[in-house]
């Protein structure tokens, strides 16, 4: 099963050069880290980070994004990257993982780690293999360029969840600590996700400053909680409460908030922002 872009030519470039100019400039804009990073090689067993990163179109949130990625690139790459994803499209399943072929960007193709994805799906009682969450939905597809930039030497195992329920986030948290434990691979967890929308941007700045403290905090719960009390329109809390407890599995009890800032910081336009925030578990 080849995934082809879906949002080439809209979310980012569809030419390659032009598209590695473009992730070049998110580094180096005013909102990026500043510094084009040069990948270190990583050779341990277990992988000493996971990010979240948000997923609009890259004139919007690549800056923001950068961070995250400055610290995957720091640390090394894993041999495979778990993506997790809101599901934007209503197709699919509760748990839907890609778990055969490639998907394919602008840059080139990306093999499916297939074992790690099937093991999953053998430890989760909700996930399934399934392709079709998979065909429009844009927030993994945009993660991948930021990788491919650096290297073509890794796999992924694509997730987008239907449900977000707490339930349904500790299943699949445990789910890829019992396939990692099982196959003895390195991965990064990557959440994709943005963070409030169509807010003004004080209101925002408010609403995303709860959810934020929360996944400081490492308390998907309370952020599970507010996200339901206050009807924040985050869209991938979800991914992020999966992140938050794979990471204290894994022993990384700490998180760190990288970057935060709206569109209407790069539009000028503050009546009705969208928030983005790169973090670190470690």
């Amino acid at each position: 099963m080849i995934r082809k872009p879906a949002v080439a030519g809209a979310f980012y470039p569809d030419n390659p050069e032009i598209l590695k100019k473009t992730i070049e400039n998110c580094f180096l804009d005013k909102f990026g880290v500043g510094y084009i990073p040069k990948l270190n090689n990583f050779s341990g067993d277990k992988y000493p980070i996971n990010v979240m990163v948000p997923h609009a179109g890259f004139q919007y949130s690549g800056p923001i994004a950068s961070h995250s990625y400055c610290k995957i690139v720091q640390n090394g790459f894993p041999e495979v990257f778990i993506i997790l994803s809101p599901n934007h499209t209503g197709f699919g399943s509760e748990i839907s993982v890609y778990n055969e072929g490639q998907w394919v960007t602008p840059l080139g193709s990306i093999d499916i780690d297939c074992e790690f994805a099937d093991a999953i799906i053998s430890s989760s009682d909700i996930a399934c293999g399934d392709f079709h969450a998979h065909l429009h939905e844009h927030s993994i597809e945009v993660q991948l360029p930021f990788l491919q930039y650096f290297s073509d030497d890794f796999k992924i195992v694509p997730i987008t969840l239907g449900s977000q329920s707490f339930s349904a986030s500790n299943d699949l948290a445990k789910a890829i600590f019992e396939a990692g434990d099982k196959l003895n691979k390195s991965f990064c967890v990557i959440a994709s996700t943005d963070l409030s929308h169509f807010n003004t941007q004080e209101k925002a700045n408010t609403v995303d400053g709860f959810v934020l403290e929360d996944i400081e905090n490492m308390d998907e719960f309370k952020l599970y909680e507010e996200v339901v009390q206050y009807n924040i329109t985050m869209c991938g809390y979800g991914p992020v409460m999966t992140t938050i407890s794979i990471s204290k599995m894994c022993g990384l009890d700490n998180c760190e908030i990288l970057a935060y800032k709206t569109s209407g910081d790069v539009t000028g336009d503050l009546t009705s922002v969208v928030g983005y925030a790169s973090g670190i578990f470690k």
